[in-house]
């Protein structure tokens, strides 16, 4: 066990027994048996189909990379979701593009950046949600000394959406800016430093190329929302299942918390998703403590139980193992690096016809 690893197992076991420091587990328990079965299948089917719409999303978002098939794309989707639930340090995120490269034949460099991608229009369909949702129905659910810094925030969070879409088009359409901030970074800054630079500004260069496209990028932006509105119903369904009263566009406001949960580099966000899913259904919507945490519990065995079976299920049709997937891992690291050009190698590239 390496020393990362070490690091951040260490970090899932405080952040479990910080989240159960007063629980009471055999209420803990009580609540889960009592929780209402129906909405839980309701929350099961949720996270299904965010896997579907994931998929179909990510195909939009590889078009102008290369022609990819939906079997292939949800295969990969699935195992990489499975890997950053089982592996530390997300090696999900590296996986699940190298594993479809690998399989339909696409540049490994600009299959991981469409990942970079993803992740801009996730941030903005989160933060748009939690806008509509302070702005527009937290009114009468939320008492003043908290509806304040959330509007507060949710604007913050607005300009930054914003921020992102503009600098995401501006990257995408004039590409050669990329390359001149490249250029620049390598004669001011240090040559280690430099080089990160132009590693990463080809990353987005070839990444962005889905914001070239209009048709691609529109329907990326169109499925990130479908996408994020099924993740909270999840998160709603299985809350208001175990009696704790939350409307829907409640949801927007927890799973901007839930987010921040999963961002902590423990596999799964175990620990850190818990403890955010707790705070938030305490503080906004006044769940007891022990329902709050039986209620995460669930909801994030839900929300990653499935996908690791199913993961399991098409790593071993595969022929893949959990020690193989680090292996993989370690080897799309190894293969990213070697297909990024160093900075005095930046393409420029051009806006395409598309």
């Amino acid at each position: 066990m390496n020393l990362r690893t070490t690091i951040v197992s260490l970090l899932a076991v405080v952040l479990v027994g910080w989240f159960l420091r007063h629980a009471d587990l055999g209420d803990v328990w009580a609540q889960v048996r009592h929780a209402n079965g129906g909405l839980l299948v309701v929350g099961f089917v949720c996270v299904m189909l965010t896997y579907w719409a994931r998929a179909v999303r990510w195909r939009y978002l590889l078009a102008p990379v290369g022609k990819t098939t939906f079997r292939s794309v949800l295969r990969a989707t699935v195992i990489g979701f499975a890997a950053l639930a089982i592996l530390p340090a997300r090696m999900g995120d590296v996986l699940r593009p190298y594993l479809l490269a690998r399989r339909e034949g696409l540049p490994t460099s600009a299959t991981f950046a469409t990942i970079v991608l993803e992740r801009v229009l996730d941030l903005i369909a989160v933060l748009v949600l939690l806008a509509v949702y302070v702005w527009g129905f937290s009114g009468s659910s939320l008492p003043d000394r908290l509806l304040r810094p959330i509007e507060v925030s949710a604007a913050i969070a607005a300009a930054a959406a914003a921020g992102l879409l503009v600098v995401m088009w501006i990257l995408a359409t004039h590409p050669e800016k990329i390359g001149t901030l490249a250029g620049t970074a390598a004669r001011v800054l240090p040559g280690r430093w430099s080089d990160r630079i132009g590693r990463l500004a080809s990353t987005f260069s070839s990444g962005f190329a889905a914001a070239r496209d209009p048709k691609a990028l529109l329907m990326g932006v169109l499925w990130s929302f479908p996408l994020w509105l099924a993740i909270a119903a999840e998160a709603w369904a299985v809350t208001v299942a175990f009696g704790i009263d939350m409307p829907f566009t409640g949801a927007f406001l927890l799973q901007s918390l839930l987010v921040i949960g999963v961002a902590v580099p423990t596999p799964g966000g175990v620990g850190s998703y818990h403890e955010a899913y707790r705070i938030g259904v305490t503080a906004f919507f006044g769940a007891p403590n022990d329902r709050a945490v039986a209620a995460a519990i669930v909801t994030h065995a839900i929300s990653f139980v499935p996908v690791v079976l199913l993961g399991i299920v098409f790593m071993a049709q595969d022929g893949l193992s959990v020690r193989s997937l680090k292996d993989l891992a370690g080897a799309a690291r190894d293969k990213d690096e070697k297909e990024r050009p160093h900075t005095d190698e930046v393409p420029i590239l051009r806006p395409s016809g598309r």
